[in-house]
């Protein structure tokens, strides 16, 4: 939603009577409601040990995700003193000033969780994370071998003075600020001293252990280092040392109507977002005043910006771990994702596409499907044409495999990469340049509206017929997050479905108006109106006396129209189940407002990602599958699919799987209260098949070995 969009909706709730703060919640705010959450999987002792370390790294990145992006963007506003304010009624500064006080706590938390919790339980396993002042002579001597000849040499210290000025810090790198004393083979004066880690070096090292020991000893490098870092200066004494880390602005900015080459305008600013503007300072609690404010003034910052930590500044190097320890006792228990029986033993995936409607409900049902259905088409010589969005995909993937294999057989490829895709805009300048250079044609979708739509479409010449073979998403192309993510996947030779995803296409790569779709709701042109109509309906029917229904499953619930149209709907009687994963602005069950709308947060082994609704629509049913959460960005300032799910069978399985199981979730559900904060349902319970996430591994998967 853009400045005179907000403003209008911000005077139009006030001119309603109702305070702000009283119809809305702060989405920054809610979003670190949401990262405490990820952070109390951490300390769920029913969950593998090794797990509820990964959960806590989790809540470290997002943490970190936040101030590259969300406090960057105020803080950005703060300087250019722009007056905006949030749907809750703050001011960019009010809200940096409460983020400030929340984060703090969630900081405090997580690293209670940490020294308190993890490392003693980690340490009962045999497993220890060791400290300098625990080395055994044996581990002493290793570590200093270790460190001469592995990180010496590629360390460069640097002495502040007017020929040293104080060096470029690389976002959310590992560095050490140093007090020496002495004099130097130049006989300068000593002082400060900036020490940069390479980041080619890794955070945690195994350390030798007797050999008739059962316990396995790690060590932070960032100890490794503390520890000799008077190596890197001879002769000096060494007074002070501390670790400390910098979060820069993450988000690019390119006027894309200026440019005439969005890559080559992107590349420039991916070289310069790891020294955009500091946003926040890491440093250990016994770091003097003095070197705090002094990191502070050279990054530009305030007081209000520094964080003090109660061990290493970067929480996220722990998740290294995990691939270092073969302990599958303390990890949660392999799975093999099913095969859908028409699949399993189909030589030809397309024949059984068109004999009917496929969905897919990953992680629990495989990805393979839709790399194979690629794959094969890449290879048939009947297909003349495959076209595709690719938002994110991963390093070495075997979807881009398929669709450079297309392209060198001659066939029409055509990819739509959205090069703007946050934090993967170097993996897609990449595969963009690759496809490139085998022929296919690339582009980059439409300025100023991100291409997050999931969508590829096959062409195939039978007979005298062109058929088109869809896939239509909720998640990305990528087949690594596919195995950890909840996602949904529709195979379909619907030809309406086709010509639908057709359009858009063409809309993507040509120039033209849109014509109306038939069955998928898109953004920016048809999808936001459609909800409020489906939501607007389902009041109408409610006061009508009809049975009225409204369920959806969500990432974000941000948009104002869409949360006013849910107020609206609870006040006329509508009953509304909202599973929200992330931030949610809407405020549930406030009286005379949203009395009938309840949203609960589902946190579990997999990362809740799928979009779906659900509209009771007079008996109809109407389901929904999409791309798009109910954001502004995705529901105006992005190109989305929504569509819908027409099989009477697939659409129960649909309702039932991944709608009402994660209603009836007592265990690992967090309740959303009218004040925006979460009450858990029962963090006692036994975590076991009344978890939805646990049901469908059990009725779907099978165990590996």
């Amino acid at each position: 939603m853009d400045t005179e969009q907000m403003d209008s909706a911000t005077q139009r709730v006030t001119d309603e009577g109702s305070p702000l703060e009283s119809r809305f919640v702060n989405r920054d705010l809610s979003l670190l409601e949401f990262n405490h959450r990820v952070l109390q999987q951490a300390l769920d002792t029913r969950i593998p040990l090794l797990e509820r370390l990964r959960f806590l790294t989790i809540s470290s990145t997002n943490l970190d995700e936040f101030f590259e992006v969300r406090a960057a963007s105020h803080k950005e506003q703060v300087l250019h003193g722009v007056r905006k304010r949030t749907l809750d009624g703050r001011t960019s500064q009010e809200t940096l000033e409460e983020v400030a006080v929340r984060a703090r706590s969630l900081v405090a938390a997580q690293y209670h969780a940490l020294n308190e919790v993890l490392l003693p339980e980690l340490a009962t396993q045999g497993i220890r994370i060791v400290r300098r002042s625990e080395w055994s002579d044996g581990q002493q001597a290793w570590a200093e071998r270790y460190f001469r000849e592995q990180v010496l040499p590629v360390m460069t210290p640097i002495g502040l003075d007017p020929a040293h000025p104080f060096p470029r810090i690389q976002n959310k790198a590992l560095n050490f600020i140093v007090v020496v004393s002495g004099h130097d083979a130049y006989e300068r004066d000593a002082g400060i001293a900036v020490v940069q880690v390479p980041r080619a070096l890794p955070r945690v090292l195994p350390m030798p252990v007797d050999p008739e020991a059962t316990r396995v000893d790690l060590v932070l490098l960032s100890s490794l280092v503390h520890a000799h870092v008077s190596e890197l200066f001879p002769g000096m004494e060494v007074h002070e040392c501390h670790q400390f880390r910098v979060t820069r602005n993450g988000d690019l900015w390119v006027d894309e109507e200026e440019v005439e080459n969005l890559l080559q305008a992107l590349q420039g600013e991916l070289r310069e977002r790891q020294f955009a503007e500091a946003v926040r300072l890491e440093v250990p609690e016994d770091c003097p005043d003095d070197l705090a404010q002094f990191l502070l003034e050279n990054f530009s910052l305030e007081q209000a910006d520094l964080y003090r930590v109660d061990g290493p500044v970067n929480l996220h190097r722990l998740s290294s771990i995990l691939d270092l320890l073969e302990r599958h006792d303390l990890r949660y228990t392999p799975f093999t994702p099913a095969l859908p029986r028409s699949l399993a033993s189909a030589e030809d995936p397309m024949a059984v596409i068109r004999s009917g409607d496929l969905l897919l409900h990953h992680p629990y049902e495989s990805f393979l499907p839709v790399v194979d259905l690629l794959r094969k088409a890449a290879d048939d010589p009947q297909v003349l044409a495959i076209k595709m969005t690719l938002y994110r995909v991963g390093g070495d993937s075997p979807i881009i495999e398929a669709l450079v294999q297309a392209a060198r057989s001659g066939k029409q490829v055509t990819a739509v990469i959205e090069l703007r895709a946050r934090f993967d805009e170097e993996r897609n300048i990449a595969l963009a340049t690759r496809l490139q250079e085998v022929g296919a044609s690339v582009v980059y979708g439409i300025v100023g509206y991100k291409t997050h739509s999931k969508m590829l479409m096959i062409v195939r010449r039978e007979g005298e017929l062109l058929r088109r073979y869809c896939h239509l998403g909720t998640g990305n192309y990528h087949v690594g997050t596919a195995r950890a993510y909840t996602d949904l996947s529709l195979l379909t030779a619907d030809p309406a479905l086709g010509e639908d995803v057709h359009q858009m296409f063409l809309q993507l790569t040509g120039l033209g108006e849109a014509r109306p779709l038939q069955k998928i709701l898109q953004s920016p042109f048809t999808l936001h109106g459609a909800l409020i109509d489906l939501i607007d309906a389902e009041a109408q029917a409610a006061l009508r006396g009809e049975d009225a229904r409204i369920v959806a499953k969500l990432n974000a619930l941000t948009e104002v129209g869409v949360i006013e149209a849910l107020y609206r709907a609870s006040q006329a009687g509508v009953r509304v189940d909202l599973v929200v994963r992330g931030a949610c602005c809407l405020r549930p069950g406030v009286p005379g407002l949203s009395e009938t709308i309840t949203v609960r947060s589902i946190l579990g082994r997999f990362l809740e990602h799928s979009r779906i609704y659900w509209f009771r629509a007079g008996g109809a049913n109407r389901v929904y599958c999409s791309s798009a959460d109910w954001m502004s960005r995705n529901l105006i300032r992005r190109v989305e699919s929504c569509f819908p799910i027409e099989d009477p069978v697939l659409r129960a399985r649909m309702m039932h799987e991944d709608l009402i199981n994660y209603l009836r979730d007592d265990i690992q559900a967090w309740v959303m209260q009218p004040d925006g904060s979460y009450v858990h349902t029962d963090p006692s319970g036994e975590l076991g098949l009344d978890h939805p996430q646990e049901q469908l591994l059990t009725a779907l998967c099978s165990p590996d070995a």
